[in-house]
């Protein structure tokens, strides 16, 4: 088990599979982040630097405990643009947005969750050697223009990473954290088996969820993880005193 703390307890409230993931880091000065972080989350570090992520992928299964999977409700693409934080001895994941196909589950996951989510036109294709394509275009008033578009695939076998690796530092968290208007912090715990990751090559034409931040990425090759499929549980939100 790679899980690094018990499981809540309490009972899972929904079930969600993610297909087709990647993830792309690049290393990043905390005091870039720190503007965008709640000052009461500390910044999580590797070696003394913080890592920025975006990651694509399409969720199905997404069903609350007892239900069946619903058409439209269950299965949609999502793009996630995410750091790095630790509060508790619980390292997690701390979303600077998150755009979905799906306007019903954006407000849902907004109000259940106070998680920054936003509606965009994704359009996903699965091409020859498993490739995948991914398109995104952001259209929230609620939020400022942003996109990404490129394509990538895995490039080995499936490998767990190392507890103390870099590798296992960026996948393997299982919580995150979110805010309210007034400041309030929550904690909202998953659980999964490790991530069955394989290296990848991307080719990224475009990525605007960071400028539209007011962020640069560094002119620096991302470190590339690629997974097939992953079963995830969820739990309620949970507020921090």
């Amino acid at each position: 088990m790679s899980r690094p703390y018990p499981l809540p307890n309490r009972p899972w409230v929904m079930k969600q599979t993610w297909n087709d993931l990647l993830f792309a880091h690049w290393p990043i000065d905390v005091s870039l982040l720190r503007p965008h972080v709640p000052a009461s989350l500390p910044i999580d570090t590797y070696d003394g630097t913080a890592w920025i992520g975006v990651v694509p992928f399409h969720m199905t299964g997404v069903t609350p405990r007892g239900l069946p999977p619903l058409p439209y409700f269950s299965a949609f693409p999502e793009l996630n643009l995410r750091t790095y934080v630790n509060l508790g001895n619980k390292p997690g994941v701390y979303f600077f947005s998150l755009d979905a196909q799906n306007r019903f589950m954006v407000e849902a996951a907004r109000l259940s969750y106070r998680l920054p989510y936003y509606y965009a036109r994704i359009q996903v294709q699965h091409l020859p050697r498993g490739t995948t394509t991914y398109t995104c275009i952001r259209d929230d008033r609620r939020a400022r223009p942003a996109g990404f578009a490129g394509s990538y695939r895995p490039t080995s076998d499936v490998q767990f990473a190392v507890p103390g690796s870099l590798d296992y530092w960026l996948t393997e968290r299982y919580c995150l954290y979110s805010t309210d208007q007034k400041g309030s912090l929550y904690r909202g715990e998953i659980d999964h088996d490790p991530w069955p990751l394989q290296k990848a090559e991307a080719d990224i034409l475009s990525n605007t969820l960071t400028e539209s931040m007011g962020i640069t990425l560094p002119d620096t090759d991302p470190i590339l993880h690629f997974a097939k499929t992953l079963d995830v549980r969820v739990w309620l939100l949970q507020t921090i005193r």
